[in-house]
């Protein structure tokens, strides 16, 4: 597997990359699988595929921030990036692994291995919901999936060190949750894993056997932040 500890300039590349990982797996003709690290040096937030922007985030606030909101090919509500977050995303391919057909494969393969992955920074980390990792009732991941052909993209957040409170002043409060979440406000939802960055790379790293390369698809996140995620019929078409 490869690895790419790669953060962009730009919201936009960030954003973007995830897919043009998936696009070069998809055009491979053998399998094709990597892992991604990075994490946004400013406050972004990032809806899901089928989100409306207006429901799901405080754009007035975003606004007022100068904060970019973006949205990403992968389904799931909105969520918050910024430094203290650690942003990962997992290509994986249908011909090494058939059996991640299955949704519900999918989300327990990758979840089971990251609880595994984290268990020593973070005992007690459970499942929560279809796709959360939390700590007792307290959320500290969120995750979602886009599936092709041949590849899925698995990519989610693993907050350690981040202002929780930007959370409930750049959100609304989604229209979907999940039956442990309760009704909580953000701030009483979510919670910090206690583990430091570099702890937690080497802990995902290890456990993905991945090995570093410089080989990435400029040319196709050129092709999609250009057509895509630089612009607002994009971002906010819903």
């Amino acid at each position: 597997m490869f690895l790419f500890d790669l953060t962009l300039e730009t919201p936009a590349e960030n954003v973007a990359l995830d897919e043009a990982l998936l696009d070069e797996a998809e055009a491979s003709e053998e399998p094709w699988e990597c892992l991604r690290l990075w994490e946004s040096t400013r406050p972004m937030v990032v809806v899901g595929r089928s989100s409306q922007a207006a429901v799901e985030v405080n754009l007035d606030a975003c606004q007022r921030r100068k904060t970019a909101v973006l949205r990403r090919t992968s389904g799931g509500a909105a969520i918050v990036a910024a430094r203290g977050c650690l942003m990962y995303a997992l290509v994986l391919s249908y011909r090494a692994r058939p059996e991640l057909r299955s949704l519900d494969a999918a989300h327990r393969f990758v979840l089971e291995s990251m609880i595994a992955a984290l268990r020593q920074l973070a005992p007690g980390a459970a499942r929560r919901g279809t796709s959360d990792l939390a700590i007792g009732d307290l959320k500290f991941s969120g995750n979602s999936v886009r599936c092709k052909r041949n590849t899925l993209l698995y990519h989610g957040t693993i907050l350690y060190d981040f202002d929780l409170s930007l959370i409930g002043e750049l959100l609304s409060m989604p229209p979907r949750q999940p039956d442990y979440r309760q009704g909580r406000p953000h701030e009483a939802f979510v919670t910090n894993l206690p583990a430091s960055r570099e702890a937690i790379r080497e802990a995902l790293v290890a456990a993905w056997h991945a090995d570093a390369t410089t080989d990435w698809p400029r040319e196709r996140l050129r092709e999609l932040v250009e057509g895509r995620y630089s612009k607002d019929e994009w971002n906010f078409q819903r």
